[in-house]
């Protein structure tokens, strides 16, 4: 049991290397890297953009008004944004495959999908996080929300578990990968496409749309249900109450189908050599 913790240990340390070698190496031309921050955070402010677009042409969205769903969008984003920058480069997973990079990666004896995180880490997605960490306290003040304990606990628990299952239908997509190559599209599809959606109320979807996306990839969850919660309103969809709490187990449940889904792929992964 030592020796295994030690080896948790060391490859912990490998990893953490390996992240602060990217940073390091990126942020050495520091105007490029400044200017790479403030360029994810103004894409980050378009994705707001589009609701304020939205609101120009009607008062309310599925019966809520703006404020209520910049709440929404807000909690939803910023669970996307910790999930992209964490986990969004598993994205180039086709690449490794197409090109036997991959091959390198399992020799070695680390993770395979640490390694490919670690290596491709990219900091400048930080400037995404780092808008929408400011914007949900705003969403919270032009909502009048008050701040007890339990809204508290329920506001830093929704974005890490929204960040948890963002990464997770990030690496699941991905895995296509293994089987699909040109899988691309299809992974944005879900995963930024996914981001968009679960920044609006989910009664203004209806049947199959609804049901794949709001349920089955439990996109409803990261940010819908806990604004909800966090408001006080009753759900015109007719979820009880306790759904707004609901996203850790979603999320977990959601982490633990992409992790066996990986394990999958890499099992049957076929060397360029063979």
């Amino acid at each position: 049991m030592a020796d295994s913790g030690v080896a948790e240990g060391g490859a912990a340390t490998a990893y953490a290397r390996i992240v602060v070698a990217q940073v390091r190496s990126q942020a050495q031309y520091r105007t490029s890297f400044v200017v790479d921050l403030a360029g994810t955070a103004g894409f980050g402010a378009l994705d707001l953009l589009s609701v304020l677009v939205t609101f120009r042409v009607t008062r309310t969205l599925g019966g809520f008004a703006l404020p209520a769903v910049f709440l929404m969008t807000a909690l939803a984003s910023l669970g996307f944004s910790v999930a992209d920058l964490v986990v969004g480069n598993i994205e180039r997973i086709r690449v490794y495959v197409r090109t036997g990079l991959l091959d390198a990666l399992l020799v070695r004896p680390l993770g395979a999908l640490p390694q490919l995180l670690a290596t491709d880490f990219t900091p400048r997605r930080l400037g995404r996080v780092a808008l929408y960490l400011a914007l949900v306290p705003v969403a919270m003040r032009l909502n009048h929300v008050s701040l007890t304990p339990a809204r508290f606990a329920l506001l830093v628990m929704t974005p890490l578990a929204g960040a948890v299952l963002f990464g997770s239908v990030f690496v699941a997509s991905a895995t296509v990968a293994f089987w699909w190559i040109d899988s691309g599209e299809f992974a944005n599809a879900v995963t930024y496409g996914g981001r968009d959606f679960a920044g609006y109320p989910m009664n203004v979807y209806s049947g199959f749309f609804r049901r794949l996306f709001a349920y089955g990839l439990g996109y409803a969850f990261v940010g819908y249900y806990p604004a909800l919660a966090l408001l006080g309103r009753r759900d015109p969809l007719g979820a009880p109450a306790w759904v707004g709490w609901a996203a850790p187990p979603v999320a977990l449940a959601a982490a633990g189908a992409a992790g066996l889904l990986w394990r999958t792929a890499i099992r049957h992964y076929r060397r360029t050599g063979s």
